[in-house]
């Protein structure tokens, strides 16, 4: 009996665009922003932040690593002068109010020195957008002008030392004065980026110890300090401080947003936080490589350079693999929050309702700020590793970046919720908008179940035709046809994981393992989405999309079995297994020849080979 092809008018068809709907249709069933369609003005705002950061800050980091304070308040005066501070702030309040897409690229352009990245990105992120966001016209009129022009600093206090990821747990409290005039707060604050020398703070704690809600604070208020600056492991030059509040009177019109409803803003603005370390993931990564780079060609061993050797140049393909994979899925999930944003853009009367759309179009994308955060952040300190090895003996000493920058980057899997709380957020909101009937997942499962009861479907069969999970022509066939069985196997294991029922959310290490699973192939599909639809450098763009799908489908796989095995009962184990292997092909790739098609370019451009 000859196999069954998948047809293609049972594939699950595309809907409204819907965050996480990438693991429900083809690849390429939809267009979407790549840096290959930036304009001239977005790609002009990179050029200034960059510019910036070559002149006025680069030659000056050894002032930022011991601690300058001084010295960061006049960078971040001189980013306000030129319009970097502003991008994400309306007109009226002294910003440009730009689209994400730009926003994402400034943040990219300053992501070249750690410490600095983590000032800029308080200040422009978490510290600023509660008020953009949340505030009240008259709150906006007075402190958006001061800090779009970098005459004041913000900052975000949420952690404290018994709250990191369970924020809601906070302990400080505020209550309300009799005359009803201020609030008089007490308690701490821990870790707070900018703390030592911010002007206005974005503090969350509970009104009357139950209503979790956020609050303006202003240094100088009578009964708030701050302690003494942290003495971190890496990004040595921001200020890390904790907050302390003794009866600190707080004006009662300095509540942000409503009473007990804080859990809003701090966990949308983090949403903003995790897409922008997705941003300063892509500077980081592009400077690491360029580091090691200029390193491996000067470096004589054996009588050669150390670029011409295997091991290094493997390296040099898999960082410039996973830098062209995460600009794709950066500037995909930033494009399709614009996207969002126009497609319901009221009139400019509207600012309160422009405001809340924009949040939600936002919010729409957490799913992906999530994965932006987890990739981001674990692919940037890969490569900062890898360079720094290309260094040996000397990238473990201070005379050069690299050691710096490796102890900097530890810090990104901790920032912005832990890599572990969003690697539990990923399939937790998977699962929700599915109950919900947001995506797709209940009718995805019913397909697939469809497809394996019969006999004759082969899914990763090499065969001709046109099912999708028998992909066997066309540009980069192979890779295609792995992204769409990873597909399946991420809709194979969620059933199975649904079917613990309660029991799930304990069960963090199912959680995890599908959270990984569905990062590779938004990272898959994106890639390949970006690739297939650009016709400049395409046996460039191509090699870098093999290698990176070479070991992204077989990590999915993998992680999708780790998941299988902790879910399904014993007895039923094998069978299940079967069942998923037949939902993955092992694809050959000579990963020698790939690299040779790769690493030229690099040391070519001396760094990352897709300059746009």
């Amino acid at each position: 009996m000859a196999e069954q092809e998948l047809a293609p008018e049972r594939e699950t068809q595309p809907t409204a665009q819907r965050g996480g709907s990438f693991l429900f249709e083809p690849v390429g069933a939809r267009p979407f922003m790549t840096p290959e369609k930036f304009t001239d003005e977005q790609k002009q705002f990179f050029q200034t932040g960059d510019e910036f950061v070559k002149t006025e800050l680069m030659p000056f980091s050894d002032r930022i690593e011991k601690k300058d304070n001084a010295f960061l308040r006049e960078l971040i005066a001189k980013a306000g002068e030129i319009g970097l501070l502003g991008v994400d702030i309306a007109a009226e309040h002294g910003g440009l109010e730009l689209d994400k897409v730009t926003s994402m690229l400034v943040a990219e352009s300053q992501a070249a020195n750690g410490s600095w990245a983590t000032t800029f990105g308080a200040h422009t992120g978490i510290g600023s957008l509660p008020i953009v966001f949340f505030g009240t016209p008259e709150q906006k009129a007075k402190y958006l002008p001061d800090i779009a022009s970098g005459k004041r600093v913000a900052a975000y206090a949420l952690s404290e030392a018994g709250s990191g990821s369970d924020a809601l747990g906070a302990r400080t409290v505020a209550r309300l004065s009799e005359d009803g005039q201020h609030y008089l707060v007490n308690g701490s604050k821990m870790w707070i980026t900018n703390g030592g020398f911010a002007d206005i703070y974005i503090v969350f704690l509970k009104i009357d110890g139950n209503k979790f809600t956020a609050m303006i604070v202003e240094r100088g208020t009578p009964g708030f300090s701050q302690g003494r600056e942290e003495h971190k492991l890496g990004i040595r030059g921001s200020s890390t401080t904790p907050l302390i509040f003794e009866d600190c009177k707080v004006p009662a019109g300095n509540v942000l947003g409503e009473i007990g409803k804080g859990h809003k803003i701090a966990f949308n603005i983090l949403n903003v936080g995790r897409l922008k370390l997705g941003a300063f993931s892509i500077g980081g990564m592009k400077w690491a490589l360029r580091t090691g780079v200029e390193y491996a060609v000067q470096r004589k061993q054996f009588g050669k350079a150390i670029s011409e050797f295997g091991l290094i140049r493997e390296k040099f393909a898999r960082s410039a693999a996973q830098t062209y994979a995460i600009e794709s899925m950066t500037y995909r999930a930033s494009g399709a929050i614009d996207d969002a944003i126009a497609g319901d853009r009221r009139s400019p009367r509207d600012a309160a309702l422009n405001e809340a759309h924009v949040m939600a179009s936002i919010e729409e994308y957490a799913i992906e700020a999530s994965i932006m955060k987890v990739a981001g952040s674990e692919w940037m300190f890969q490569t900062i590793d890898e360079m720094l090895q290309v260094h040996g003996g000397n990238g473990f000493v201070e005379d050069y970046a690299i050691e710096r920058a490796f102890r900097d980057n530890r810090v990104n899997r901790i920032f912005e919720g832990t890599n572990e709380i969003n690697r539990l957020l990923i399939p937790g909101m998977v699962f929700k908008r599915a109950m919900n009937g947001e995506i797709p997942l209940l009718q995805a499962v019913a397909q697939l179940d469809e497809e394996l009861a019969d006999p004759r479907q082969s899914f990763a069969s090499a065969g001709s035709g046109t099912g999708v999970a028998r992909i066997s022509e066309g540009r980069l066939a192979a890779e295609r046809r792995g992204t769409e069985l990873a597909k399946r196997q991420f809709i194979f294991v969620a059933k199975r994981a649904a079917m613990l029922g309660p029991e799930l959310e304990q069960r963090q290490e199912v959680l995890a393992a599908l959270a990984d699973v569905a990062i590779e192939i938004y990272a898959m599909d994106s890639i390949l989405g970006r690739t297939l639809a650009s016709e400049n450098k395409p046996e460039l763009r191509d090699a870098l999309c093999r290698f990176f799908c070479m070991e992204s489908r077989e990590r999915a796989f993998d992680r999708a079995r780790t998941a299988l095995c902790a879910t399904v009962p014993a007895g039923q184990l094998e069978a299940e297994l079967e069942q998923l292997t037949r939902l993955h092909r092992y694809t050959p790739v000579n990963s020698a020849e790939v690299r040779e098609q790769i690493v030229p370019a690099v040391l070519e451009s001396t760094g990352y080979p897709l300059a746009w």
